[in-house]
Order: C-alpha cells, then sequence, then structure tokens
C-alpha cells in the first residue's frame, strides 16, 4: 500500500506490520474499531452485542454481536495476526446458540448492550428505524445465521474448513485486516477475501433456493414475496432506462435497495407513509460528513425540482438527506401499494427521482 504525496507527484510506501508489533489488542482495539465502525465489513450493520456470555451453562463468550438489514443474526468473530486452528468451531458454537434466540430475546439481549456500552436508547425502536418496518413486522432471526471472521492470516485448516462450509450454503465471509505504518501514523486496511466480492453475488443466486420456515408469520412472508417481486421490477425498468450507476442493485426483500458511493449509501426506500430516495450516511456520529454537505445545501437545491429534507438525527449515528413523493403525487397512484395495480407509475417515479436527485447530490458527496 502506498500514500499519495501529491505535492511532490510520488508514493511513499507504507510498511506492513503485525498487530502485536503496533501494541494493537485484540478486545481493546480491534474489536472497538469493528464495533464503531461495522460498516468496514462492506454492508449495513447493526451491533446489538459484544462480548456476550449469556448462554446457558455454557461459559463461551461470542466477539460481536450483529443485525443485517434482513433482520437476521450475524456472528463475528474476530482475531489479530493468528486466526489460530479452531475460529470455525467456535464461531459454529456460538451461531447455534443464537440460532434459538426469539424477536423478545434479541431485543433484550440490545437493550443490555444499549443500556451498559451507550446511552440506553430503545432497543425495540432502534432496530425498527435500522430495519425500517413497523412494530407488526418485526421479526428477527427467521432465516439462517451468518458468520463474519476478521484476522490478519488465516491458517490454511481454516480456509479450507470455511470454503467447505459455503459449499454447503453455510453463509461465511472472511476479512483480513492488515496494519500498516508510516512513522508515527498507522493505517488499517480491511478486504474481503472469503468469498470474493465479485463472486459473492453469484454464489448466492446459485445456491438461493426457497426454504420451508413453519415460525414464519403469514404477514411477513407476503410482504417478501410482494418486495422482491417489486424490486424485480425497479430494477428492470432500471436497466431499460440505463442507470448504469445502478448495476449493483439486485432484489432483496427489504423495505430499501440501493447502492454505496463513499460513506454515504444512496437507497429506494418504501417508508411507513410514503415513498423516496435517499443519501443516508450511516457512520456519521459528529456530523461531520452531514454539516459538510449542508454548506452545498443552496447549490443542491438550486439545481433540483422539489422538495430535499436535510435530517441531520442529533440522538443518531447516522444523518440522511432525501426527497420524498409529495402527496399530490401520492393520490394520483391508483389503489394501494399491495394491490400492485400502481407498480408501473411508481418505479417510472422512483427512476426519475433517483437520476435527479443523484445528479443533484451526488457531486458535493464527491466533493467533501
Amino acid at each position: 500500500m502506498y500514500k499519495i504525496n501529491k505535492s511532490t507527484n510520488n508514493v511513499e510506501k507504507l510498511e506492513q506490520k503485525l498487530f502485536k508489533e503496533l501494541k494493537i489488542r485484540e478486545r481493546d482495539h480491534l474489536q472497538e474499531w469493528i464495533a464503531k465502525n461495522p460498516e468496514m465489513l462492506g454492508e449495513e450493520l447493526l451491533i446489538i452485542q459484544k462480548e456476550y456470555d449469556g448462554f446457558n451453562e455454557t461459559n463461551e463468550r461470542l466477539d460481536l454481536l450483529a443485525i443485517d438489514k434482513t433482520g437476521g443474526l450475524v456472528i463475528i468473530e474476530n482475531k489479530l495476526d493468528d486466526t489460530g486452528r479452531d475460529v470455525v468451531w467456535q464461531a459454529l458454537k456460538y451461531t447455534s446458540y443464537c440460532s434459538t434466540l426469539t424477536t423478545d430475546q434479541i431485543i433484550k439481549i440490545y437493550q443490555e448492550y444499549l443500556d451498559k456500552w451507550q446511552s440506553g436508547d430503545d432497543a425495540k425502536q432502534n432496530l425498527q428505524d435500522f430495519l425500517e418496518i413497523g412494530d407488526e413486522e418485526l421479526f428477527l432471526n427467521r432465516n439462517d445465521q451468518r458468520m463474519i471472521f476478521v484476522a490478519n492470516n488465516y491458517r490454511k485448516e481454516v480456509t479450507s474448513t470455511v470454503l467447505w462450509l459455503l459449499k454447503h450454503d453455510v453463509q461465511i465471509k472472511c476479512f483480513r485486516a492488515t496494519p500498516y505504518s508510516m512513522g508515527e501514523d498507522m493505517f488499517l486496511q480491511v478486504e474481503q477475501i472469503i468469498p470474493l466480492p465479485e463472486t459473492a453475488q453469484f454464489m448466492i443466486d446459485a445456491k438461493e433456493k426457497q426454504k420451508e420456515e413453519s415460525a414464519k408469520s403469514k404477514t411477513v412472508e407476503e410482504s417478501e414475496i410482494r418486495l422482491t417481486k417489486f424490486w424485480t421490477l425497479l430494477k428492470n425498468k432500471l436497466k431499460e432506462n440505463k442507470v448504469d450507476f445502478l448495476e449493483r442493485v439486485s432484489p432483496n426483500p427489504y423495505y430499501n435497495i440501493g447502492f454505496s458511493k463513499g460513506r454515504g449509501y444512496y437507497a429506494f426506500c418504501i417508508g411507513r407513509q410514503t415513498f423516496r430516495v435517499e443519501l443516508y450516511l450511516s457512520n456519521d456520529t459528529n456530523k461531520e460528513l452531514f454539516d459538510a454537505m449542508f454548506k452545498y445545501k443552496e447549490n443542491i437545491e438550486s439545481t433540483f425540482d422539489g422538495k430535499i429534507e436535510w435530517e441531520r438525527l442529533n440522538n443518531k449515528k447516522a444523518s440522511r438527506i432525501k426527497f420524498e413523493m409529495t402527496k399530490e403525487q401520492h393520490s394520483k397512484l391508483e389503489g394501494k401499494f399491495n394491490d400492485e395495480l400502481y407498480w408501473n407509475d411508481l418505479t417510472d417515479w422512483y427512476v426519475d427521482a433517483m437520476n435527479r436527485f443523484h445528479n443533484a447530490v451526488n457531486p458535493y458527496l464527491e466533493k467533501i
């Protein structure tokens, strides 16, 4: 890895290090960095516990527990310079323990985490906000759990086992965390190595199959089917309109889909009351990104036909800039979303809204 020096029009090589050489510890440092910045693992995750030891009749303690955008549990195990031989077995045990957790138990676990480590927010409301769903649709841990490993070096017995589990449809990702130094400055590179990002979606598509879930509520099941059909229709329409910056969008049973640009996430959202497109700044605790964008508010709004709303979300880690469908436009749509009667008009609105919103906002996102 190299540091670019624009003043000399040259590059300076960073020195690759071991964590122990930099006196970086697993729980005090690497684990905390991931907990505070889970997006470094390539997706939006909500950390709901760390150093959790609440499993009955065991002394096991998992590193980090997270919720993904589907409401699924993600077990995160981090090591430093060596994974050791038993990290996969260790994670499988934790995953088996977590597989039986109910929605109420997960809310309780998350509330304990908030009370101990953060400001004591309401766990249930935080989960609803993160998943963008209502109270009646909050149904967690209904699919297979996932595992994520983070380490500097992976032993062959670990990678061999992981690859075998992947072939048998066990969902695992491995990230390599590599520290670098230059003088007093230290740097961290985190990259996904298994499965390679460019092949991950292919593997998911090839293995995806319908699974019977007797415990799944009828409301959630119908909602997933409907949303998957809708996002597929939107994806096809984006392709027809040659919206090529959205080429990685794929249909999922979420209330939003989108694409990342730097530290921002552009999303198509189905809200509780209306429809919107937005730029979601998921890791903006100090509001630096939002405030930097807000300086260009007049410039952005002068090029955009519509009302852009700026939500600093002072009590949240995230911030949001959004554009919603107007009440007049909403009233012109015939029927209800569940009826699928106005999906063509709605997808037309989404394509146009995101095109215009992205063109107005993104130049300033890239500038900051």
